[in-house]
C-alpha cells in the first residue's frame, strides 16, 4: 500500500524541489510516500530523473547517508565555473587510475569536484583526440556540472552547457605534456610553500 503526501516537507526536502542525488545527478523530489515493507512502514522521497526516465525512492531516514543534497548556492556555481578556467592538473600516473579518481569525483556529487573533472579532461579543436573511455567521463562530469548549472540558474540544459564551454574557453591554451608537468610540480610547490 502506498500513500502520496502532496506538498509535505521532510528532513528539510519538500515536493518539488530539485535534489542532487550523488550516484545520478539532479533530479526533482516529486513526492514523498509511505509504503509497508516487510511489516515495517517506511517514508520514502520519489525523485524523478527526467533525462535518464528513472525514478527512485530514497528512504527518508537514509537522504543525508546517501548524500542527497541541495542544489548548489549561486556562490559555488560560480566558483564551480571559475575553478574550470583553471590549468589541468594531470597527474602522472597510470590512466586506469586516474580514471578511477574521475570516477570518484564525479559519483561524488560534489559540484566543484566534477568541475575539476571537466577542466582535466577537456580538450580544444587544436589538442589531441580524447581515449573513448576519457570521452566518456568528460561527458558524463559535463553532463552532471550542466544539468546543476541549469536547475540553479534557472537555465535550459542547453544554455548551461553553452555556458560551460563559454567558461572553458577561456581557461589557458593547454601547455606540451612536460610544462603542463613543470606547471603541477610548481603549483605543488606553492601548496607545500603555503
Amino acid at each position: 500500500m502506498t500513500t502520496a503526501k502532496k506538498n509535505t516537507i521532510r528532513q528539510g526536502y519538500k515536493t518539488g524541489e530539485f535534489v542532487v542525488y550523488p550516484a545520478h545527478g539532479v533530479g526533482q523530489i516529486m513526492a514523498i510516500e509511505e509504503q509497508e515493507v516487510a511489516g515495517f512502514k517506511l517514508e520514502l522521497f520519489v525523485i524523478s530523473f527526467e533525462k535518464d526516465k528513472m525514478t527512485l525512492r530514497v528512504p527518508t531516514a537514509k537522504a543525508a547517508s546517501v548524500g542527497m543534497r541541495k542544489l548548489a548556492e549561486n556562490a559555488l556555481v560560480a566558483k564551480a565555473l571559475e575553478t574550470i578556467t583553471g590549468r589541468a592538473r594531470i597527474k602522472r600516473t597510470m590512466w586506469s587510475r586516474r580514471a578511477q579518481e574521475y570516477e570518484a569525483k564525479i559519483n561524488s556529487g560534489d559540484l566543484i569536484a566534477i568541475a575539476e573533472v571537466v577542466r582535466d579532461l577537456h580538450r580544444s579543436d587544436a589538442q589531441p583526440e580524447q581515449s573513448y573511455s576519457e570521452r566518456q567521463l568528460y561527458e558524463a562530469a559535463l553532463d552532471r556540472m550542466a544539468r546543476e548549472v541549469a536547475a540553479v540558474n534557472r537555465l535550459h540544459e542547453t544554455e548551461a552547457l553553452k555556458l560551460i564551454e563559454t567558461q572553458l574557453a577561456k581557461s589557458p591554451k593547454r601547455a606540451k605534456p612536460n610544462d603542463v608537468e613543470a606547471a603541477n610540480e610548481a603549483d605543488e610547490e606553492q601548496e607545500e610553500a603555503a
